[in-house]
C-alpha cells in the first residue's frame, strides 16, 4: 500500500499522495506511515500537537512560521473541501530561500505535504467548510510565532482567483495576517 512521495522545488518539503482504495461503502488510505515517511526524507517526525482549521471559501491563513530554532515541522492533510498550499523557504542561506512552491490539497486525491523546520506556510481554501489538519512537532509557543505578508510582491504567490467551483474568490485574512511584514521587513 505504498504511496507516492515527492520532494518540492524547496528542499526539506514533500507531498505525500496515498493509493485510495474505494469500495461501495467508501474510501480507504493510509495518509501518513512513518517507515516511508522515514524512508523518504531521511528523518524522524516526532508529533506533539495537532490542530483543526475549517475556513469559508477565500479564506487565507499565512504565512507562518516558528523561529529556527527551536523550528516547527508540520504534515498537513486536507480532509475536507480543498486548499491551495503554499510553502516559502525562509532559511537564511539557503540556495532557494524567498522562493515558494505549492500543491493542492483536496479530499479527492488525499494528498499531504510535510514541511521542514524554518520553511513558511499559508493555505488557501477554495471551498467552504474545507477542513485541514497539522500535526506538528512542537507544541504552540507564541514567542516563536511569526507572519509574512502573503500578498508580499518580492514573493510574488501567484493566488488563485477562483475557487473550486470556479467562482471569484474574495481573500479573507485576520487581522494579524494583513498586518504582516514583507520578507524584507522581517
Amino acid at each position: 500500500m505504498r504511496m507516492q512521495i515527492r520532494e518540492m522545488s524547496i528542499p526539506g518539503a514533500w507531498v505525500f499522495t496515498p493509493r485510495l482504495h474505494s469500495d461501495e461503502r467508501g474510501t480507504f488510505a493510509e495518509t501518513f506511515k512513518a517507515s516511508e515517511f522515514e524512508k523518504a526524507t531521511g528523518r524522524r517526525f516526532d508529533l506533539l500537537q495537532v490542530n483543526t482549521s475549517v475556513s469559508a471559501a477565500g479564506v487565507l491563513r499565512g504565512i507562518h512560521y516558528t523561529e529556527n530554532p527551536p523550528g516547527q515541522a508540520k504534515y498537513v492533510s486536507c480532509v475536507r473541501g480543498a486548499f491551495l498550499d503554499v510553502v516559502v523557504d525562509l532559511r537564511e542561506g539557503s540556495p532557494t530561500f524567498g522562493r515558494w512552491d505549492s500543491v493542492l490539497l483536496d479530499d479527492v486525491d488525499r494528498r499531504s505535504v510535510f514541511l521542514s523546520e524554518g520553511l513558511g506556510h499559508a493555505i488557501l481554501s477554495l471551498a467552504d467548510d474545507s477542513t485541514v489538519t497539522y500535526l506538528c512537532s512542537l507544541e504552540y509557543s507564541p514567542e516563536f510565532d511569526h507572519d509574512l505578508d502573503a500578498f508580499d510582491p518580492d514573493l510574488g504567490i501567484d493566488w488563485p482567483r477562483t475557487d473550486r467551483a470556479g467562482r471569484p474568490i474574495t481573500y479573507l485574512r485576520s487581522p494579524k495576517d494583513a498586518a504582516a511584514p514583507r520578507l524584507a521587513d522581517r
